[in-house]
């Protein structure tokens, strides 16, 4: 469905992330394995998840991670591509307007959408110690640690799924490096070339004491989608004059009406981040990191569903639709040692995000069913406009006396201002109508909601013996939320003596506004017992909570006028906070002299008051809504087996059964009518079976120089697009996908040759609108609905790169 302001209306906590990202899973991650050189495996990896240097193979918990070699190998740009070896993990493609919808272990009640979203307030997104609204690039960094189920008695960010962090590479007060990487590549479908090019350099200014490391990088992945029905002349070419699908459109028609745009979904990025190092001596040093990143497109990564054009690479829209995603990154992180208790760690960060995007609207306006076909040369555009201001301070004592006993408490405190606006244009209708609207602006709204979160967390364990532990903690929120937001139609009735041109306002009847706050605690308690170095299983329980809030959409006057209105019923008003109630079993072991390592786990994960993606009868505004409650099981399995000091196989398999536990009445919105939902329909948005198998030969050839051949497998099970496939829902199909890469290590240098999707298999990744919208939208005007769509994968790639480190 999309609603006629797709972002959420939902007041985002300081668990938002990024582009974007990303969510999680269990154990080493079969990727990292499977790329390493050395025998050691993933677990030779020391993470930080548990505020604690530990080894991977001793972390009591559901945590990932994955190296820097093996972001490298497997060309993990970004938070899009990590999901394909992440057991418990689904994102959809949908292409650079924004990161894909992220479903952690099913948890999610939204249809499917090609527009994928910008933010996903179920999972928090780190760099480094700074809670982030914006899917960065994976440029230098260290390691991913991805942990899946609530995390917020741990860390400042309180979570409903998982946290994920991005470990950068600390600047170094001794030495001098730089490192250099190019790639290049071709797509099936595009006509251009692609590049990547990024560098890295550490520049030590005083030893001991200062450093300055700096990245950054430039990408141009080239499209594949064409667009060829766009209009020569807004309100005077005519969208469809072969009829309703254009199939038998002439030359001269085309000629007169339309112009055919080529791989529109590009995508151009450019990323940099920069962290100076101020140390005074070993116990006090702080960093301060400026951080940026814009990505451009011009068009979605769909096509028309084979309902308008049989392309499956075309797109049948009117209009370009550019996205410009810009995001800003200012943090301060002061590390000091208290003596030999503690170490006391302080995060400041201020982070923005600026979103703008212009997108097709005329289906839209169609499917309100208010009579704008009947202008031969109807068709709309949206300007979109978001931004998002968030400012976190987190402090932050952990324990380093020693003993039985170790701790962790901290504050957390975080302010996100959330706004937006959208004007829809119809050109050429306000002449068809006689009205003296000149500019054409159909449909204006605003949004612009506060939320302050204030929390303290805590966890403690007690190591009973090296074999045994057990760990507690608590957190205690409160968040105060403000909303205000609101619609008008400029080009109609009371609007245009509300807005007359060139003005453009609200009435006050037209703006509504609302208050909410809440409280509580939530839980985790966990424990662990060591066989035998490299034996290890916990169990774990916690829970995890997402705030609720005022949608921003005006109230609904009653009664009703006649013709449009744009309004919120009473019960559409507000939305209220969601739960999860998460438990989980899990072992890690190693065996035959570390040659096989196993990590799996199952899962039960209860949530209750579900918030759900809706949109008002009235307009089709974009609200958020509470259904009763789903249980999310699963089982998670990730396994490597050294075969000989050369060869190695990695895989990771993902069994994910969430669905409804209670009926939901009226949970789905069609148009004007409401579908129930009834207990035991599965959850859309997550495939309930996937993996990967992944094979890395490694063979020396000299005494500097080294060969890898890599070839990975990947599954991606059957996904639902609306909960039960209940109100004109669908399934996804399953599919397979190939990728392979040859690299040559000689001293300081790599080259290396890859292809990805190599059997060029075509797959819907996602599904945007349902099936109900497939068809004529009138009969006595012949108008073809273009509102239903699939947004598909990347076709083949292939591409040569080359590394340098000096």
């Amino acid at each position: 469905m999309i609603a006629r302001y797709r972002a959420k209306a939902a007041l985002l906590s300081a668990s938002m992330m990024t582009s974007a990202l990303l969510g999680l899973a269990p154990a080493a991650n079969a990727a990292e394995v499977a790329a390493a050189e050395s025998g050691d495996g993933a677990d030779a990896i020391v993470v930080t998840a548990t505020r604690r240097s530990t080894s991977l193979a001793d972390v009591p918990i559901n945590i990932s991670a994955i190296g820097a070699e093996q972001l490298q190998s497997q060309r993990i740009n970004d938070i899009r591509s990590l999901a394909d070896f992440t057991p418990g993990v689904t994102i959809n493609q949908t292409g650079p307007r924004a990161t894909g919808s992220i479903v952690l272990r099913g948890l999610s009640a939204d249809d499917t959408s090609d527009f994928g979203n910008n933010g996903d307030n179920a999972v928090a997104i780190y760099m480094g110690e700074v809670p982030l609204y914006q899917d960065f690039k994976l440029l230098d960094l260290q390691r991913v640690e991805v942990l899946l189920g609530p995390q917020g008695t741990l860390y400042g960010a309180g979570t409903l799924a998982g946290a994920i962090r991005y470990i950068p590479n600390r600047p170094d007060t001794e030495k001098f490096s730089v490192d250099a990487h190019v790639r290049g590549s071709a797509v099936s479908q595009g006509s251009q070339l692609g590049f990547q090019g990024d560098f890295t350099v550490n520049i030590p200014i005083i030893k001991d004491h200062v450093a300055l490391r700096s990245t950054a990088g430039y990408y141009y992945e080239p499209g594949f989608i064409d667009y060829p029905f766009l209009l020569q002349k807004p309100g005077t070419s005519l969208p469809q004059p072969g009829g309703a699908n254009n199939t038998n459109v002439t030359g001269p028609q085309y000629q007169a009406n339309f112009q055919r745009a080529k791989d529109v979904n590009f995508e151009r990025t450019w990323t940099t981040r920069n962290t100076l190092l101020l140390e005074a001596n070993e116990d006090l040093k702080g960093y301060l990191t400026f951080g940026f990143q814009q990505t451009k497109t011009n068009g979605r990564q769909s096509n028309a569903a084979g309902q308008f054009n049989d392309g499956q690479y075309d797109g049948p829209w009117r209009y370009l639709e550019p996205a410009d995603r810009r995001a800003y990154l200012y943090a301060f992180e002061l590390q000091a040692n208290l003596g030999s208790i503690a170490q006391l760690v302080s995060s400041t960060a201020y982070t923005l995000q600026k979103n703008d995007r212009i997108a097709d609207n005329t289906d839209l306006l169609l499917d309100l069913n208010y009579s704008y076909e009947a202008f031969p040369a109807f068709s709309s555009y949206a300007n979109n406009q978001n931004r998002n201001e968030q400012f976190t301070q987190e402090i932050r004592l952990v324990s380093t006396h020693g003993g039985p006993v170790s701790w962790t408490v901290g504050g957390f405190y975080n302010h996100l201002k959330n706004q937006g606006a959208r004007q829809e244009y119809t050109p050429g209708y306000a002449d068809f109508i006689s009205s003296p609207r000149i500019d054409d602006l159909e449909y204006i709204s605003f949004f612009d909601n506060s939320n302050k979160e204030k929390a303290v967390f805590g966890e403690l364990t007690w190591k009973f013996s090296d074999a045994f532990q057990v760990t507690g903690g608590a957190r205690y929120y409160k968040y105060d939320a403000t909303a205000r937001g609101g619609t008008d139609l400029p080009l109609f009735g009371g609007g245009l003596k509300r807005t007359p041109y060139p003005l453009i306002q609200f009435a006050p009847s037209r703006i509504g506004s609302g208050t909410s706050s809440s409280d509580g605690f939530v839980y985790k308690a966990n424990a662990s017992y060591k066989f035998r170095e490299g034996l290890l299983v916990y169990g774990t329980f916690s829970t995890g909570y997402r705030i609720g809030g005022p949608n921003t959409v005006a109230p609904c006057i009653l009664p009703l006028q006649p013709g449009q209105n744009v309004c919120a019923l009473s019960n559409e008003l507000f939305f209220g906070p969601d739960k999860t109630y998460n438990k989980e079993i899990g072992i890690r072991g190693t065996f035959f002299d570390n040659r096989l390592t196993i990590n799996a786990n199952i899962y039960h994960i209860l949530w209750k008051d579900l918030q759900v993606g809706n949109q008002t009868v009235n307009g089709a505004v974009g609200i958020n809504t509470n259904a009763g409650a789903a249980i999310s099981k699963g089982f998670e399995f990730n396994g490597t087996a050294r075969i000989t000091d050369n060869f190695t196989l990695a895989a990771t398999y993902a069994y994910t059964n969430a669905k409804l536990s209670e009926d939901a009445p009226r949970l789905i919105t069609v148009g004007n009518s409401k579908f129930d939902a009834f207990s035991g329909d599965r959850l859309p948005g997550s495939q309930k079976h996937s993996g990967s198998l992944i094979a890395t030969y490694n063979r020396p050839l000299a005494d500097d120089a080294g060969l890898t051949l890599n070839w990975a497998l990947t599954y991606h099970g059957d996904v639902f697009t609306k909960v039960g496939n209940r109100g004109f829902g669908e399934t996804i199909p399953d599919y397979w996908l190939n990728r392979a890469s040859a690299n040559v290590r000689y001293g300081r240098y790599e080259f290396g040759v890859y292809a990805t999707n190599i059997f060029n298999v075509y797959a819907v990744s996602s599904v945007g609108n349902d099936f109900s919208k497939i068809g004529v939208q009138n009969k006595d005007f012949g108008i073809s609905r273009r509102f239903y769509s699939y947004a598909v994968i990347t076709p083949r790639t292939v591409g040569f790169e080359a590394r340098a480190h000096f």
